[in-house]
């Protein structure tokens, strides 16, 4: 990435120069309740743009990284979404709260020690992270098809000192590398929304002939292909029901979410994630050999009686009475048509 450094009279970034504006990197505060504030320097990062218009989905965040491994993540992501890359590992409730109601609410987290899990699409290894950190007596391998992504993740896990995760390079996107083995867990988060529908169908038997007997996969932060509203990618309502070409019509047209909705080719929004998944088409590309039963298991969790609990329990109080009268409207959803409607899938599939 295009960009000039300045540096301060400790030798510190002070701040990045970028065609799309200025990034300022500034000293804060170390909360007195975080264990890193006796050796690691917080700093406050902030983006600053060119264009008032530019979509940015999180202009500062607060963090301990260090020089290089900045730069690292603006040479990966861009200027727009630093702080929200950032986010994934330094603010712990920008990710780990999803992923652990996604994960956790269907296996107690107990039944994890002594396993294998394989974190499939691990991007930077922000997943990866936040699972070894919770999990560390289970060996856990991130699996991504992207290396400057990859090198960008064994930056971040040698920096946070973990040792239970390695990384591997995923030959293509529709296999695994080979003798990686079996893992008794696989988890997806937000990845499956990415592949095109014909990499679904090749690269998920695979997946499934990697899931040990009894295993779980996990596929969550996936956006539902039936939501009235496409949170994820154009922020749009009702393009979801729309045909492809009238949906791309409509993105282009409407959306105000980032470049990849200007695009003139539909293949990129699809892989930008705009169309989603639900849970029967997902278990149509489980197809393998040994005739295995996938079963969608029913969370785990206190005061959850299904996944749209679920879904409620993960919600701020914020607007309480639209949230709960949405709740009761999926509920009978689900009665009616078997299908969890809810803004993201959060799915766990048991290998019977």
């Amino acid at each position: 990435m295009n960009y000039t450094t300045e540096i301060n009279s400790e030798g510190k970034l002070s701040a990045i120069r970028c065609p799309e504006g200025e990034i300022s990197v500034l000293p804060a505060p170390n909360p007195a309740s975080d264990p890193a504030s006796n050796h690691r320097q917080r700093r406050r990062v902030e983006l600053h743009p060119n264009d008032p218009h530019l979509y940015i989905p999180r202009r500062a965040i607060d963090t301990t990284y260090p020089d290089e491994l900045l730069l690292a993540v603006l040479d990966t992501s861009n200027f727009a979404w630093l702080c929200d890359v950032i986010a994934r590992d330094d603010d712990s409730t920008a990710i780990q709260k999803a992923l652990f109601q996604s994960v956790f609410g269907f296996v107690s987290r107990e039944k994890f020690a002594g396993k294998r899990l394989l974190d499939l699409g691990c991007g930077s290894g922000s997943s990866s992270a936040v699972l070894a950190r919770a999990l560390p007596d289970t060996e856990i391998v991130g699996v991504e098809l992207n290396a400057r992504l990859l090198k960008l993740a064994a930056l971040k896990i040698s920096y946070q000192g973990l040792k239970n995760v390695r990384f591997e390079a995923s030959p293509c996107g529709t296999r695994l590398p080979e003798n990686i083995g079996t893992f008794d867990y696989i988890v997806f988060s937000a990845v499956f929304e990415h592949l095109l529908p014909k990499e679904r169908v090749e690269l998920m038997p695979h997946v499934w002939a990697a899931l040990r007997p009894g295993g779980v996969l996990f596929i969550n932060q996936t956006p539902h292909r039936y939501f009235p509203v496409d949170t994820h990618s154009s922020g749009l309502p009702l393009v979801n029901y729309l045909p492809d070409s009238l949906a791309h019509w409509a993105v282009r047209r409407f959306s105000r979410r980032g470049a990849i909705n200007q695009s003139l080719n539909w293949e990129e929004h699809l892989r930008g994630g705009l169309r989603g998944a639900t849970e029967r088409e997902i278990l149509r590309t489980l197809r393998a050999d040994d005739h295995s039963r996938p079963e969608i298991l029913q969370p785990c969790a206190p005061e959850t009686k299904d996944r749209i609990d679920l879904w409620f329990t993960g919600l701020s109080p914020k607007h309480r009475p639209v949230k709960q009268a949405l709740r009761l409207i999926l509920k009978v959803v689900y009665r009616l048509t078997g299908s969890v409607v809810t803004p993201n899938l959060a799915v766990a599939i048991q290998k019977s």
